[in-house]
């Protein structure tokens, strides 16, 4: 497959004003399982929301099961109002913290098709910490837990695809991937001060290069995969900031929404290019890319504000070394 750069950037009529359930209208994904983690909260819900509504048999993949049925009854009811016929969403139990939870989910599923994959869940800007298996804890939970995820679902995606011509996986990624590359020298900052912003950014470049390597590796089933920036938007995500960082933020942010540059995103708009990305047919097919405000982004030498994608997020060599390195820690985990 050629790389983003050789490829005309896919753009679409949809805009960063676009709701998720705008995206979804008139797409029929009746017949097709969709998996949202992190599927109880933020853009997680309104994703859950508009597949269901086209349709989609929805599972939500999630940490709290409380939550997930709170918001399963509440897609539920706005899907039959809306004239859906798709069940109410499943709600399955998933720490991504956790390798022990995430081979729990998986050999749940076993190999049913599964047609739609959405790497939705991800913790931002956390104090240090290590998962279960003491993995430092974003790239732990952004990345390597949803790369067991997917790896786990490898055959229950290829039977999707078997099924209806397609498997798709969303990577929801970040801007803040900007901040930092993978570093193979120092994964888990075990030579070097922690940082949050640095160790955030490293796991949202791993989700991109994920999609990468994923679209390589498994095209030719017919599963391919691309990660997304969903844009500014008020969610739990920003719960680990101080009030200074988050009054900082907000001030900035007041200052570029007033000259037109920017604007902040609710939750179903923030939504929208996960589910462009999961039921567009301007995508079918395409694969290792990376999306904003439901078009392709430009390769930029610096992110500037929230756009753009860096080249190393797309590095074809760089995506296979992740994925290489990503399979011995999970198997040295489970050994």
């Amino acid at each position: 497959m050629a790389s983003q750069t050789q490829l005309p950037r896919i753009t679409s009529p949809f805009t960063s004003r676009s709701t998720a359930l705008e995206v979804a209208r008139g797409t029929d994904l009746a017949g097709r399982v969709a998996v949202v983690t992190g599927g109880a909260s933020g853009i997680g819900v309104e994703t859950a929301r508009a597949l269901a509504h086209a349709g989609a048999e929805v599972v939500l993949a999630v940490r709290d099961t409380a939550a997930g049925q709170r918001t399963s009854d509440d897609v539920a009811g706005t899907a039959r109002a809306a004239g859906s016929s798709a069940p109410a969403p499943r709600v399955e139990e998933l720490d991504l913290a956790d390798l022990t939870s995430v081979d729990a989910f998986t050999d749940r599923w076993g190999a049913a098709p599964l047609h739609l994959l959405v790497n939705n869940a991800g913790v931002m800007d956390t104090p240090h910490g290590t998962t279960a298996q003491g993995w430092e804890l974003q790239l732990g939970t952004n990345h390597l837990g949803h790369f067991a995820l997917a790896t786990g679902l490898h055959a229950a995606l290829a039977a999707g695809a078997r099924e209806v011509g397609e498997a798709r996986v969303v990577v929801v990624s970040s801007s803040g991937h900007g901040a930092s590359p993978v570093v193979f020298d120092d994964l888990m900052f075990e030579r070097r001060p922690y940082d949050p912003g640095l160790a955030y950014g490293q796991s949202k470049t791993a989700n991109v290069l994920f999609a990468v390597e994923a679209t390589r590796r498994w095209a030719d089933e017919g599963i391919t995969a691309n990660a997304l920036m969903p844009g500014g938007i008020w969610t739990p995500l920003q719960r680990h900031w101080s009030a200074q960082q988050r009054a900082a933020a907000e001030r900035q942010l007041r200052e570029a929404e007033a000259s037109g540059a920017f604007h902040m995103k609710t939750p179903e708009q923030g939504a929208a290019t996960s589910v462009f990305l999961a039921t567009s047919p301007l995508v079918a097919g395409v694969g290792g890319r990376y999306f904003e405000d439901c078009r392709e982004a430009e390769v930029v030498d610096e992110v500037r504000g929230i756009t753009g994608v860096r080249a190393y997020a797309l590095d074809p060599e760089a995506a296979r070394r992740l994925w290489e390195v990503s399979e011995r820690l999970v198997a040295d985990a489970r050994a």
